[in-house]
């Protein structure tokens, strides 16, 4: 743990409880909601561990555990020592991609890709909480989305997406899967490299990105599960069986085993993208999946939707037919509500992380909770919970959530499609290039920020929103200001997410809501318009655009609400 920058144990004063209307009988997908994508899933005695993909996030790949599949505690995360991992320079969609996490023996693995920086490794612990070792780097892997797979004999294997035969593609999106023989005491690979699927489950169709491979063992198979058709609206989930670890693997024929591409987009709520699939199996022999999917706002055809949320972790039941698994199998549609399978944990999450709930961050502990994280590694304490008690104080510095450094940000997903964000702030700017509040983040070049700032030398509250041009304004410019009185240091700022459009509030007097600006695009953040891989994340922040600064901005209290419709 990073005990000097003070950022990855559970904080006290963190008050959160679920909003009425959800079925006790029923759980909520998905069950890890905003952008935690990419899940991988492994189970040791009753206890069940979950990674998700964090990209240009610090810290580093968050771990999840629960006792029955629904209900989720973060616990740690793989890579929270900034010596561990350095995301300086990396874009908010670089940094780490997918990953899976395995334990034998009473070790845990968790593999992983950092793209443009260092390549494939593996890191260790005995303690899925951490402490995680440092990286361990797998040169010979030419690829990313890396696997282990542990056999019952005791061999390891590290299997992963490659390029095409020969580094020579047959056409666009053309890739394989191949698997090396791994040692566990070394970290290292062993022997050759083995192809094992080749294109995809057809290769005369010219299939798509086929990534994310797991390999599983029942009965006299070993079944090879992975993602195809790329991770927007043709994703999937298929798989292959062999009676030999290494092949050759053999395509089922009603593959694939989970997708939504083919649905009606004019229908309620839809749930699209769905792949990039992990099982597990319960202590009942009931197998289970978790995958990612997108819930979007506006959906014009499967090709045009619209989503702000990012791709986000579901969970569905898995039934074994004619020695094939097939991903919820009792519907066409991935369901809002499933019922529980089994005895729903008497140990509810400190924060919920699915359905709708409220969450407030009243700063009074020692730590900062684990929901809250850095855009990209802190390699200073520019943020103290020690300054003034109660309060979150963040020192203010030149760098900007347009540039690709480490801004004074600190970001918790939007994590529904309606609801709201709202911070307390005392802050008094010494000049217009000084501003702190509360910004909705996609990334560099998508955001809006709402903050307290001087112009012409009374206080204001500005709604800025960002521009791709880093010589206008920083990267911002000005879409509504509004003055505020001289005497009040402490406003309130509040972000409300309306599905496709934003509204921007603030209040100097406590209940006096001023609305700064309505039915603000949220298309501008969605990842059909911003691109990337991850999804909006609230955000405090505070930064002088470029200039030496000796101003402190406070954050007394931060509350997000969630409360979207289909979970009334």
């Amino acid at each position: 743990m990073n005990k000097a920058l003070g950022i990855i144990v559970v904080a006290l004063g963190i008050a959160a409880e679920r909003l009425p209307g959800q079925d006790a009988g029923m759980f909520a997908n998905p069950i890890l909601a905003g952008f935690y994508p990419d899940p991988s899933i492994c189970k040791v005695g009753g206890d069940y561990y979950l990674v998700t993909s964090s990209f240009s996030y610090f810290p580093g790949i968050p771990v999840f555990q629960s006792k029955d599949l629904v209900n989720w505690t973060q616990i740690g995360a793989v890579l929270d020592r900034p010596e561990q991992l350095n995301l300086e320079g990396q874009g908010v969609s670089r940094g780490l991609f997918a990953h899976a996490i395995r334990s034998s023996k009473g070790t845990f693995y968790v593999t992983c890709t950092l793209v443009d920086i260092g390549g494939n490794f593996v890191a260790t612990a005995k303690d899925p909480a951490g402490p995680w070792s440092d990286p361990v780097w797998i040169p010979e892997v030419n690829g990313i989305d890396p696997s282990l797979f542990f056999d019952d004999e005791g061999e390891a294997y590290l299997l992963y997406n490659s390029v095409a035969p020969d580094n020579t593609p047959l056409y666009d999106g053309h890739r394989t899967i191949r698997m090396y023989a791994f040692d566990v005491d070394s970290l290292k690979v062993k022997g050759s490299e083995r192809l094992l699927v080749n294109g995809g489950t057809d290769l005369s169709k010219k299939p798509i990105w086929i990534e994310a491979p797991h390999i599983f063992r029942k009965g006299g198979y070993y079944y090879l599960i992975c993602a195809e058709g790329g991770t927007a609206d043709q994703h999937s989930e298929v798989v292959f069986r062999s009676a030999d670890v290494w092949g050759p693997y053999v395509a089922y024929g009603g593959n694939p085993i989970l997708t939504q591409r083919h649905l009606d987009p004019a229908r309620a709520w839809p749930i699209t993208t769905t792949g990039h699939a992990d099982l597990v199996e319960t202590d009942t022999g009931q197998w289970w999946a978790v995958f990612l999917g997108c819930r979007p706002y506006r959906m014009v055809s499967t090709r045009e939707e619209y989503f702000n949320t990012g791709r986000e972790t579901f969970l569905a039941p898995v039934e074994w037919k004619g020695g094939w698994p097939i991903i919820n199998p009792d519907h066409e549609t991935v369901q809002f509500h499933y019922p529980y399978h089994m005895k729903p944990s008497r140990e509810r999450p400190p924060i919920p992380l699915g359905g709708n709930f409220r969450y407030r961050d009243e700063f009074d502990g020692d730590r900062l909770g684990l929901t809250w994280m850095f855009l990209r590694t802190p390699h200073e304490q520019w943020h103290s919970l020690s300054d003034r008690r109660g309060a979150l104080a963040l020192r203010l510095r030149p760098e900007t959530a347009s540039g690709k450094s480490n801004p004074t940000f600190l970001g918790r997903r939007q994590q529904h499609l309606r609801g709201s964000a709202t911070i307390a702030l005392d802050f008094e700017p010494a000049g217009e290039n000084e501003k702190a509040g509360l910004m909705v983040f996609q990334n560099e070049s998508h955001f809006y920020l709402l903050c307290r700032s001087v112009q012409e030398n009374h206080p204001v509250v500005q709604l800025h929103r960002s521009t791709a041009l880093e010589s206008s304004g920083h990267g911002m410019e000005l879409l509504a200001s509004k003055r505020i009185p001289s005497d009040s240091t402490t406003i309130v700022l509040r972000i409300e997410a309306r599905g496709d459009t934003y509204a921007f509030w603030y209040a100097v007097q406590p209940g006096e809501w001023m609305l700064l600006s309505d039915a603000v695009d949220a298309t501008f953040l969605s990842t059909r318009v911003a691109g990337g891989f991850v999804g909006c994340v609230y955000a405090v922040y505070a930064s002088s655009l470029g200039a030496p600064s000796r101003s402190t901005a406070f954050v007394d209290w931060f509350e997000y609400v969630g409360d979207d419709e289909m979970y009334r």
